[in-house]
């Protein structure tokens, strides 16, 4: 195997190109456009839904759990309904999965009473 490494780097060498390493980046915007609401709207969903999750998991925070949950599973819906890339998607779902098991959570422990 270290011969093949080794081929690899004299070839990079003869040509006079050298092989650099792509370090991988957190980017919303894979399709060369900006998208600052989208991606606006992605963060809100996204950290709404861990809060109104987190906010869940406490029983005196039922209230607050139920309001913050539907919330954003509403705002989550509309900007999964304008998301433009693959990555926007990922994170709206999971915000919404999580804003409403803590919206669920919140309803369980008290809800709006």
């Amino acid at each position: 195997m270290p011969e093949a490494t080794s081929t690899q780097t004299q070839g990079a060498q003869i040509h006079g190109t050298q092989t650099q390493l792509r370090v991988p980046r957190l980017t919303l915007n894979t399709d060369g456009q900006r998208h600052p609401q989208l991606n606006a709207a992605t963060a809100v969903t996204f950290l709404g839904g861990i809060a109104g999750f987190a906010l869940g998991l406490v029983v005196n925070a039922h209230l607050v759990a139920s309001i913050l949950g539907i919330a954003v599973v509403g705002i989550g819906m509309v900007a999964q309904l304008f998301s433009a890339t693959r990555e926007q998607r990922v994170f709206i779902v999971a915000g919404i999965i999580a804003a409403g098991v803590g919206a669920g959570l919140g309803l369980a422990h008290g809800g709006f009473g």
